[in-house]
C-alpha cells in the first residue's frame, strides 16, 4: 500500500491522464538560445523531472507576440512555425518517460523586456509600470487588442500542433492579462476597464478564443493571482468573482498569488510554510467546482498528500522544489524519503539569477540542474584516498561527491555536529528550511560505506599524513569579523556582554527572548537582517541599523531583498545607511555619516559586519602537498566567505581534481609497465 496514496492518485482531465497529481510549473530558465530556440540543455534539463516521476512538465513561458510580449534575458518563442520541430523534440523526450506536457501561453505587456523592445514603449491596459522603477507602458488600443487575441488563439494552435498534451495561458504575476484583471493595473474607461466584469473581458476573449482553436477536447489551464496582496489590486474575494467571468473555457485553475512588486508571495520566500496558499485553491475549488491547482513552498511529501486528502487541491505545482530535487516523485514513492534534497526557497541560484542577474537557472542544493547524477558515470580507475577537512555543507558536498565516484573519503570535524554555520543558522525559525540541506546531506552520507566521519576531532598535519591520502580538500569555513573599531572587542568581551556576533546568538537563543528590547544591528548585510527579522518578527524588539554602504541589503537575492524591505517598513526599524560605526561600549555606540557623531543607546547590540576565511592549516597543507605530490584544494568559505551556493559549486568541482589524480595514477602504472 502507497504511503502517500492521494498524491499517486491518477487523474484524467479532458483526456489527458496524469499518473500522479505532482506538476511542474512553468519557471524561466535563461537556457533558451538567443533565437528563441530550445537549447540541448533546455530539453535535458527538464527530460531530468520527467524521469524523475513528475506528472505534468510545463514548459516555461514563451513568447508568441514579438517584441511586445517577450521577458526574461533569453526566452522561448512561438510566433513562427520554425520553432516546432525542436518543440517536438521536446514532447517526445518527456512523453518517453510517461510525462504530460503543457506550455505556458503568455504576453510579457508592461513588464516587457527593454533591451528588445529596442526603443520601443511597452504595452498594457494603462500607464502603470508593472513595477516600481520600471518602464511606463501606453494602453494598448482596441483594435491592438483584438491582434493580440487572434495571436493567442495562433500560438495555442501552433502548440497543439508541437505535440503538447496541454496549454496554460498566464493571467496573473503583473503579466498582461493580469494587467487588465487588477485595477491596480487597469485605469480604462472603456468595455476592458472599470467593472469587474470589464476587466475581465481580454481574458475572457483569450480563453474564448484558445478553445476554438484547440477544440473541445484538449486541456486548457489558467494561472492567475488569487490574491494580489496590494490595497488597491484583487483580494481573492475579487478574484472569485472576477472568475465567473473568464473560467469556462478552462478545464484547471491554477492558483497562485502575488505581483511584481511582492516578489515574495509569488516566488515564496523561505519563512513561508509549506502549501501556505492552498486556502487560495480550496476557496477556488468550492466556488467553480474545477480541478485546481495549488502552490507555495511545497517540500514534504506529508503536507502536499494532506493538502489533497482535504481537498483543498488536486493538483501541487512543484517548481523550485523540482529543481532541487528532480526525483522528488520517484524518492517519495519508493521509500527514498530520507533522500530528497529538498529546496531551501533561498531564491539565490532560481530567481535571483533569471530575475535579479540575467543568468541561467542554477540551484543552491543542487551543484548540476542539466545533467543531474551524470557524474556518477564517471568512477575513478584507481583505489585513491581522499581527506577532507570540516564538516559544513561543501566539505559534506565534496566528500559525498568524491564517495559516490570510488574515492575513499575520511571526514574531520572538530564540533560534535555536521553542518557547519548552515545548521547554526538554522536555528533561527525563519531559516529553519537550511537544516533540510544539512540534513540530506547527513542521509546522503550515511549511505556510503566508503566514506568515514570523523567527529570531535581537529585535523592536524600529524592525522593528515597518517592517512597517506591521495588528495587533500580544506573546506574549514570562517568565523565572524570583528575589525579595530575603539572599544569593540573589549564590549563583546566583558563578562556582561551586552555586544554579541551572530554566533552569540545562534549558541544561546534562549538568552535572547526578551520582548520590546532595543536591538541595535552593526552591519546590514544578509546577516544583519537575519538578526533584523528575529528580533522583529518574535520578540517586538524597536530594531537600528547601521550600514556603511548606501543600500541595507545590497547584495540579497531579489526575492530575499524585497521580503526584507517589507519587514524594515513593517517595524518601522531605523536604517542609518552611509554611517560607520566609531566605537562602541556595553550600552551605547557611536556612528559617524557624513562627518557628523551620532549617539545610539542600545540593549543589545549585534555586530554583522561579515565573515572572514579560516583556514589555519592551508599553509603546513601547501607545504606537505608540494613535498609529497599530494594533490590540495582549498574550497567554499576557507577559500572566500560567500553562499552555500558558491560552497557547493566548488564541491562538485573537486571531481575534476580527482580525476586528474587518477589520470596520473594510470599514466605512473603505465609508464612503470
Amino acid at each position: 500500500m502507497l504511503k502517500y496514496k492521494h498524491i499517486f492518485e491518477p487523474i484524467t482531465i479532458n483526456g489527458m491522464k496524469l499518473k500522479n497529481r505532482i506538476i511542474m510549473p512553468p519557471m524561466g530558465s535563461n537556457f533558451a538560445n538567443i533565437d528563441g530556440t530550445i537549447s540541448d540543455d533546455h530539453i535535458k534539463y527538464y527530460e531530468q523531472r520527467a524521469k524523475g516521476g513528475t506528472a505534468l512538465i510545463t514548459l516555461e513561458n514563451v513568447c508568441f507576440d514579438y517584441p511586445f510580449g517577450t521577458n526574461g534575458t533569453t526566452q522561448l518563442r512561438l510566433d513562427n512555425d520554425q520553432y516546432l520541430p525542436r518543440l517536438w523534440k521536446f514532447n517526445e523526450r518527456m512523453h518517453a518517460y510517461g510525462a504530460c506536457t503543457s506550455v505556458q501561453i503568455n504576453h510579457a505587456g508592461a513588464s516587457a523586456t527593454g533591451l528588445r523592445l529596442h526603443g520601443l514603449q511597452p504595452v498594457s491596459s494603462s500607464n502603470v509600470p508593472s513595477k516600481k522603477g520600471m518602464t511606463c507602458p501606453r494602453p494598448l488600443t482596441i483594435s491592438e487588442i483584438k491582434q493580440i487575441i487572434i495571436k493567442y488563439a495562433i500560438a495555442a494552435d501552433r502548440a497543439k500542433r508541437a505535440g503538447f498534451d496541454c496549454i496554460e495561458i498566464h493571467a496573473g504575476h503583473s503579466y498582461l492579462l493580469d494587467q487588465f484583471l487588477s485595477a491596480h493595473y487597469n485605469h480604462r474607461t472603456d468595455q476592458y476597464g472599470g467593472s469587474l466584469e470589464n476587466r475581465a473581458r481580454l481574458t475572457s476573449e483569450v480563453l474564448a478564443a484558445v478553445r476554438q482553436a484547440v477544440g473541445a477536447r484538449f486541456p486548457i489551464s489558467v494561472r492567475f493571482s488569487a490574491d494580489e496582496f496590494v490595497n488597491d489590486g484583487n483580494s481573492l474575494d475579487d478574484t472569485l468573482e472576477l472568475l465567473r467571468f473568464f473560467s469556462e473555457p478552462a478545464d484547471i485553475l491554477n492558483v497562485s498569488a502575488g505581483i511584481n512588486d511582492n516578489l515574495q508571495y509569488q516566488i515564496d520566500k523561505m519563512s513561508l510554510p509549506d502549501g501556505w496558499r492552498s486556502y487560495m485553491a480550496a476557496a477556488v475549488k468550492q466556488k467553480l467546482g474545477k480541478v485546481t491547482v495549488t502552490s507555495g513552498n511545497f517540500r514534504s511529501p506529508k503536507a502536499a498528500e494532506k493538502v489533497l486528502a482535504n481537498k483543498e487541491a488536486d493538483l501541487i505545482a512543484m517548481g523550485r522544489g523540482l529543481i532541487a530535487e528532480p526525483n522528488w516523485v520517484n524518492k517519495v514513492q519508493f521509500g527514498q524519503e530520507k533522500l530528497l534534497r529538498k529546496c531551501i526557497s533561498c531564491n539565490i541560484g532560481c530567481a535571483d539569477h533569471r530575475i535579479g542577474k540575467g543568468l541561467p537557472l542554477r540551484c543552491t542544493v543542487n551543484p548540476d540542474v542539466v545533467g543531474e547524477d551524470e557524474y556518477k558515470n564517471y568512477q575513478l580507475k584507481n583505489n585513491l584516498k581522499l581527506v577532507v577537512i570540516g564538516g559544513g555543507t561543501t566539505a559534506l558536498e565534496a566528500a559525498c561527491s568524491a564517495a559516490e565516484i570510488g574515492a575513499n573519503v575520511r571526514l574531520y570535524e572538530q564540533k560534535n555536529y555536521l553542518g557547519g554555520l548552515a545548521h547554526e543558522i538554522s536555528q533561527l525559525p525563519d531559516k529553519k528550511r537550511i537544516d533540510d540541506y544539512v540534513n540530506y546531506l547527513r542521509q546522503r552520507a550515511n549511505q556510503l560505506p566508503n566514506l568515514k566521519i570523523t567527529l570531535n576531532q581537529k585535523a592536524d598535519l600529524k592525522t593528515i599524513v597518517q592517512e597517506q591520502p591521495d588528495m587533500i580538500v580544506n573546506a574549514s569555513g570562517a568565523k565572524p569579523f570583528l575589525p579595530p573599531i575603539e572599544g569593540l572587542q573589549a564590549a563583546h568581551t566583558a563578562k556582561n556582554s551586552h555586544v554579541f556576533n551572530i554566533f552569540d546568538l545562534l549558541g544561546s537563543l534562549d538568552h535572547f527572548q526578551k520582548k520590546n528590547q532595543k536591538i541595535l544591528i552593526i552591519g546590514g548585510g544578509a546577516v544583519g537582517l537575519d538578526v533584523m527579522e528575529y528580533f522583529t518578527e518574535h520578540y517586538a524588539a524597536k530594531v537600528t541599523m547601521v550600514e556603511m554602504l548606501p543600500e541595507i541589503g545590497r547584495d540579497l537575492d531579489i526575492v530575499t531583498k524585497i521580503g526584507m524591505k517589507e519587514l524594515l517598513k513593517k517595524y518601522q526599524v531605523k536604517q542609518f545607511t552611509k554611517t560607520k560605526l566609531g566605537s562602541i561600549s556595553n550600552s551605547k555606540a557611536i556612528v559617524i555619516r557624513e562627518n557628523k557623531q551620532f549617539e545610539l543607546k542600545f540593549d543589545q547590540a549585534f555586530v554583522c559586519l561579515g565573515m572572514r576565511s579560516q583556514a589555519p592549516l592551508m599553509p603546513e597543507l601547501e607545504k606537505y602537498a608540494i613535498e609529497q605530490g599530494v594533490s590540495l584544494v582549498n574550497i567554499g568559505d576557507s577559500k572566500r566567505a560567500r553562499r552555500i551556493y558558491e560552497g557547493t559549486q566548488e564541491a562538485r568541482r573537486i571531481l575534476n581534481e580527482l580525476h586528474l589524480v587518477d589520470q596520473r595514477r594510470l599514466s605512473a602504472v603505465s609508464f612503470t609497465h
